[in-house]
C-alpha cells in the first residue's frame, strides 16, 4: 500500500475510536447519574425538613395531627406525635382513621424513643400539658434544643394559657397586656416560665381561652358535679373560651404562616365571644347531651371579680385565622 493510503486508513481508525471512547464516556457518565438519582429516590430517608413533631398527643394533639395529615398545604409532610408512653398508642391511631396513604405519613413514638434515635424536626408544636412534668420550663427547653433540626429554621409553637394575664375585674386584655407574677402565682408561673423558653429559641406562644369539647369543659363539670354543691363564682363571672379543634386550627395556622411571622410573638387565641358561668350552662342546656341537668346555683358574691376578656383579633389577622366555632353557644346549638 502507498504511504499516503496507510496514513488515511490510520487516521479514519484513529477517529472512529476517539469517537467511540467519547461515546462511551458519555454514555457510563448518564448511567452514574441515572443510578445517584434512583438510589436517592428510592433509599433516601425523610429529611428534617419535611417532618412535623407534636409533642403531647392528647385531645389538642390528636386533633392538630388529623388536620395537619388533611390539609393539602400539609400534604408532602410526615408527622410524628411524641407522647411519655404508649398508652395511648393505638387509641391515638383510632382517632385518626388512618387511610393507606396517611399512615406512612404519621408515627406515633414516645419521647425517650425519639430522644435515643437522635430524631430531629423541622417544625415542632409543643402542646403537652404542665401536669405531665416536674420541670414545665426545663421540658420545653429540652424539646427546643434536642428535637429541632439544626438549621432551626423552622417554628416552634408552644401552647400557653390566657390565665397569665393579670387583667381581672372585667378589662379587656390582648396579647400586650401585663401577666401575672410568676413568683407569687407559682401554677401560672410555670406556664410564663415556659413562654419564655419558647421564645428564647425564636419560638411563639399561643395562649389558649378555655378549651372545651362536647363531654370535656367547665359546662360539663358544673351540670353534672355542681348540681347539688353549687358552682363557686359569680353567675355573671367572664369566660373566655375555645373549642379543641379551633386551638388545633390556630396551630396549624401558626406553622403556615412560619417563622416570619411567628418567630419571638405572643398570640391570644380565643372564639372572640366572651360568655359567663351562667352563660356556658344555658347554652349546654340546650343540647341534648345535658338536657336532663338543671342550672346550678352559683355561689360567689355579686360584688366579687368579674373577670377578663380576651381581645385577640390582632392574632387573629397575623395568623390569618379564625375560629370554626365563634363562640360557645353557636357549638352547642349545632348539635341540636
Amino acid at each position: 500500500q502507498s504511504p499516503t493510503r496507510i496514513l488515511t486508513h490510520n487516521t479514519q481508525s484513529n477517529s472512529t475510536f476517539t469517537m467511540t471512547m467519547v461515546s462511551a464516556m458519555l454514555l457510563s457518565s448518564l448511567l452514574t447519574l441515572m443510578l445517584a438519582a434512583a438510589t436517592t429516590a428510592f433509599s433516601a430517608p425523610t429529611t428534617a425538613k419535611a417532618d412535623i413533631a407534636v409533642v403531647g398527643c392528647g385531645v389538642l394533639g390528636t386533633s392538630l395531627c388529623k388536620q395537619l395529615l388533611s390539609h393539602p398545604d400539609f400534604a408532602s409532610r410526615s408527622i410524628t406525635a411524641i407522647t411519655k408512653s404508649t398508652a395511648r398508642h393505638d387509641d391515638i391511631r383510632k382517632q385518626l382513621l388512618l387511610s393507606e396513604a396517611d399512615s406512612d405519613r404519621f408515627v406515633v413514638k414516645t419521647l425517650d424513643d425519639v430522644l435515643q434515635a437522635s430524631s430531629s424536626f423541622q417544625d415542632i408544636v409543643f402542646c403537652a400539658p404542665p401536669s405531665g412534668f416536674d420541670n414545665y420550663p426545663s421540658a420545653v427547653k429540652e424539646a427546643a434544643e434536642k428535637l429541632r433540626a439544626a438549621d432551626k429554621s423552622g417554628s416552634f409553637v408552644f401552647t400557653s394559657s390566657g390565665g397569665v394575664y393579670e387583667g381581672k375585674d372585667g378589662e379587656i386584655v390582648d396579647e400586650s397586656s401585663p401577666t401575672l407574677d410568676p413568683e407569687t402565682n407559682p401554677r401560672s408561673g410555670r406556664m410564663i416560665y415556659a413562654e419564655q423558653e419558647a421564645i428564647a429559641v425564636g419560638g411563639c406562644a399561643l395562649r389558649l381561652a378555655g378549651l372545651y369539647t362536647l363531654e370535656r369543659g367547665a359546662h360539663s363539670y358544673w351540670l353534672k358535679k355542681c348540681q347539688e354543691t353549687g358552682v363557686q363564682g359569680r353567675e355573671d363571672g367572664i369566660v373566655n373560651l375555645l373549642h379543641y379543634d379551633d386551638a388545633a386550627s390556630a396551630c396549624l395556622a401558626a406553622l403556615k404562616v412560619g417563622p416570619g411571622v411567628n418567630a419571638k410573638r405572643t398570640f391570644l387565641i380565643s372564639d372572640g365571644n366572651p360568655t359567663t358561668r351562667k352563660g356556658i350552662c344555658e347554652s349546654a342546656l340546650k343540647c341534648a347531651t345535658y338536657a336532663q341537668y338543671s342550672l346550678p346555683r352559683f355561689l360567689g358574691p355579686d360584688d366579687g371579680l368579674k373577670g377578663k376578656i380576651y381581645d385577640g383579633s390582632k392574632s387573629n389577622d397575623a395568623l390569618d385565622w379564625k375560629p370554626k366555632y365563634d363562640s360557645f353557644d353557636s357549638f352547642m346549638t349545632s348539635l341540636i
